[in-house]
């Protein structure tokens, strides 16, 4: 998503459009505003890019008319998870999620009428303009496509973080990948760009066979086919004995259990992106884990974003990276609630919305 429009309002309330989200599960009204997750009305969006406006006296790091991605995941760089490189937590900013700036626990939208909205992911990138803290910010090379930056913002970080930070892929490694959708395509990205021999593709949607072919996956297999077997003895097959890697990237805890029982005893490694979405806990065999079998979960595929993102942008402008096949279709603002039809409908992977 592009945010582009500038103007001389430095400290000032602006008055711009935005789309808010007033009840849930309804469409998204385009309205003017001035200015988690069950707070209403909210404005949604975090995948974005946008030119910086204005900056408060005391940031340094940014300066206006630089080209920013926002990020939901935090990165102080100054706390002891920030420093550290076994992870990309951030221990002053990453602990609670709130529907407002991170600081000071205020929202920075309200509308016409003067109602609070609130935030979404510290982002809030369905308007013309929005307010992130500094935390939540990455600098991008002007040089980069404005129109492709947004895809770096996070899903597509995520899966490519997962396979190389994450799990670690190495050449010659054999990996499963459940739901192609674009996280999981970006996964099998990584994992083509790492040299695995073997990228399984698992997924209901038949369409998603040529689809991952542009992105590296070079089997594909449907669960409804598998007739009695279950979907782990097939990729077992497929891999002698089990898959090196598998990622989880739909949110079923059903589909977890699956794909750790798909990995290979003795070092396979499980991969969880999804958010299970009915909060069901994940059923482990203990044992499995004694013959040295893994499990482990990430947020933002283990990116830290102002290092990393940088890093995938070059990747890409050195024409390593495919972020191109990610975009499906784009729209333009006032037709925001067609692009959620699309990805509903299973027909979008990436569409761009644009502000102008």
């Amino acid at each position: 998503m592009e945010n582009q429009n500038r103007s001389g309002t430095a400290g000032k309330a602006i008055r711009c459009k935005a789309a808010v989200c007033r009840n849930p599960g309804e469409p998204l009204m385009i309205e003017e505003i001035e200015g988690p997750f069950a707070f209403f009305p909210m404005i949604f969006g975090h995948e974005a890019v946008g030119v910086v406006e204005s900056v408060e006296e005391q940031v340094e790091e940014f300066q206006e008319g630089d080209m920013v991605v926002p990020v939901f995941r935090p990165n102080c760089r100054e706390c002891r998870d920030c420093k550290s490189q076994k992870g990309n937590g951030c221990s002053i900013f990453g602990g609670e999620l709130v529907p407002a700036m991170p600081r000071d626990k205020t929202s920075r939208f309200k509308g016409m009428n003067g109602e609070t909205l609130y935030h979404f992911l510290s982002v809030s990138s369905f308007s013309e303009y929005t307010v992130v803290d500094v935390v939540n910010v990455v600098k991008i090379s002007p040089e980069f496509p404005v129109d492709k930056a947004c895809l770096l913002s996070c899903g597509i970080s995520t899966g490519i973080g997962a396979a190389w930070k994450v799990a670690d892929i190495e050449e010659g490694s054999t990996v499963a990948i459940f739901g192609l959708g674009t996280v999981g395509l970006a996964v099998a990205e990584g994992a083509r760009l790492r040299g695995a021999s073997k990228i399984i593709g698992v997924d209901l949607n038949q369409e998603k066979i040529e689809i991952g072919k542009q992105f590296g996956v070079t089997e594909f297999i449907n669960p409804t086919t598998c007739g009695e077997k279950r979907i782990s003895e097939v990729i077992k097959e497929k891999t002698d004995g089990g898959a090196d890697y598998c990622f989880e990237c739909i949110g079923l805890a059903s589909l977890m259990e699956d794909a750790f029982n798909s990995s290979r005893v003795n070092w396979g490694k499980t991969v969880i992106l999804g958010l299970e979405m009915h909060r069901t806990p994940l059923p482990v065999n203990t044992s499995l884990l004694l013959r040295g079998r893994s499990v482990t979960g990430c947020l933002f595929g283990g990116l830290k974003p102002k290092s990393d993102i940088p890093f995938l942008a070059q990747k890409y402008l050195h024409k390593e990276l495919n972020l191109d096949g990610f975009i499906t279709h784009e729209v333009g603002f006032g037709d925001i609630n067609k692009a959620f039809d699309l990805l509903l409908e299973g027909k979008s992977l990436r569409c761009i919305i644009r502000m102008d």
